[in-house]
């Protein structure tokens, strides 16, 4: 066995190639602009395909450095802690509490129900909770998040099992929310009920950006290219300090003897940095000074799908897809009765509790989409539906703050619970 082994800048330069590629091919490939899928899984996914002809063929084992791949990762979550808003709470109402209560039984069934199935075929545990909400609910960025928790609690192989069960249901969350949704319009609803609303809907807000920190959409407005500098110069010193003091809060995490991701610090302060700023907004008058702007949060989003694109691109080519020809059935076992119990749930739980009504309707193609995919998933499917019939506000509300805000630090917070109890 001849094995190669890339140093962080070459491991960097190959998933940023990837990144590069998958952006081509989504371009051209109306099949991956359909299901959603993200241009690194697309593109690392095929330069993983070569590795593994590499390693079956020609006995050549390549081996990534993860150095720069952390880094990248550690900085996109500290951005998602940036995106917490408590404020935005209200904007929300019922609607949001109930998703919010749906969303932690969601998390809750995705580790139960795989960690059932290891016990039953008597597989490693810790294979079922890669196949459960880190990869489901999490995807491919929690993947990596918890990769190095699994493989230090023993399970080989963590990165390839999970990235492979995140495409799974990334796939998966795109093909079943809008026929569920088309079947509960049909079956569950008047004719009254699916007819156009009176009010003028502003057909704008059916594009909102998926991890948008505001849902009321962004101000378009001109800058020259200094301003655009400065802006995005500032969003990454606030990023990286808030990172420097996440590693310090991370550390006394792990005082309490509680397994935590090794971005959960970064996450959580940010969070707590967002929301203090959000006091310190006062009017005097004429004028007002907003306290939380001094964050910048649109360029700190920006900044963090940068780092999300560039950690998935070499996330995906650093997959060992040999590992995963031992634990192909009982995977396929568990990733089919994630999206069997997902479906059920929409159907027979999500959609009575919602309101039984097209806006349920549509946030159900929207739960499918982020609970087994991603949330600019749960967007393509709930802009699928509402094209075929009529647009409606309240679900691009709910499904942005949701997904961008709450699903990672709910998910979070109950991984860590299960691999406590493990």
């Amino acid at each position: 066995m001849i094995s190669i082994e890339l140093d962080m800048i070459q491991t960097a330069g190959i998933g940023a190639l990837a990144l590069i590629v998958g952006m081509f091919l989504t371009r051209k490939d109306a099949i991956l602009q359909k299901f959603c899928v993200p241009s690194p899984v697309t593109g690392g996914l095929i330069f993983s395909l070569i590795t593994l002809m590499l390693y079956g063929w020609f006995d050549i084992e390549v081996s990534f450095n993860d150095t720069l791949k952390n880094i990248f990762m550690l900085a996109f979550f500290t951005c998602v802690g940036f995106e917490c808003d408590l404020k935005v709470l209200k904007q929300g109402g019922r609607i949001l509490v109930i998703m919010l209560i749906l969303l932690f039984v969601i998390i809750a069934l995705q580790n139960i129900l795989p960690l059932g199935i290891t016990r039953l075929l008597s597989v490693e545990p810790l294979v079922g909770m890669a196949a459960g909400s880190i990869s489901m609910t999490g995807g491919h960025g929690t993947v990596g998040g918890f990769t190095s928790v699994l493989q230090g609690m023993g399970l080989s192989g963590a990165g390839t099992i999970g990235m492979a069960a995140a495409t799974f249901g990334l796939i998966a969350g795109s093909m079943i929310g809008g026929p569920l949704a088309e079947r509960i319009i049909r079956t569950k609803l008047t004719h009254e009920q699916m007819q156009p609303q009176d009010d003028e809907i502003d057909p704008a807000m059916a594009g909102i950006e998926s991890d948008e920190a505001s849902p009321t959409g962004r101000t378009k407005r001109m800058s020259t290219n200094e301003q655009e500098f400065q802006q995005y110069a500032k969003a990454s010193y606030c990023i990286l300090m808030v990172m420097a003091g996440g590693t310090i809060l991370s550390w006394l995490l792990a005082k309490t003897g509680v397994t935590f991701p090794t971005y959960f610090g970064s996450l959580i302060l940010a969070a707590i940095v967002r929301n203090i700023m959000g006091f310190f907004n006062y009017k005097d008058g004429d004028r007002c000074f907003k306290a939380d702007k001094l964050l910048d949060i649109e360029r700190i989003i920006s900044v963090g799908n940068i780092c999300l694109s560039l950690f998935l691109g070499m996330a995906m080519i650093s997959l060992r897809l040999w590992e995963l020809k031992s634990l192909a059935l009982p995977l396929i076992i568990i990733l089919v009765s994630q999206v069997l119990v997902m479906v059920l749930f929409a159907y027979f739980v999500a959609f009575p509790m919602l309101g039984r009504d097209y806006d349920a309707a549509v946030l159900c193609a929207g739960i499918c989409g982020f609970g087994l995919g991603a949330t600019p998933n749960a967007m393509a499917n709930m802009s699928a539906v509402c094209y075929k019939y009529r647009y409606t506000v309240k679900p691009f509300l709910i499904v942005p703050i949701v997904g961008a805000m709450f699903t990672d630090l709910i998910n979070t917070g109950m991984i860590t619970t299960f691999l406590h109890l493990l």
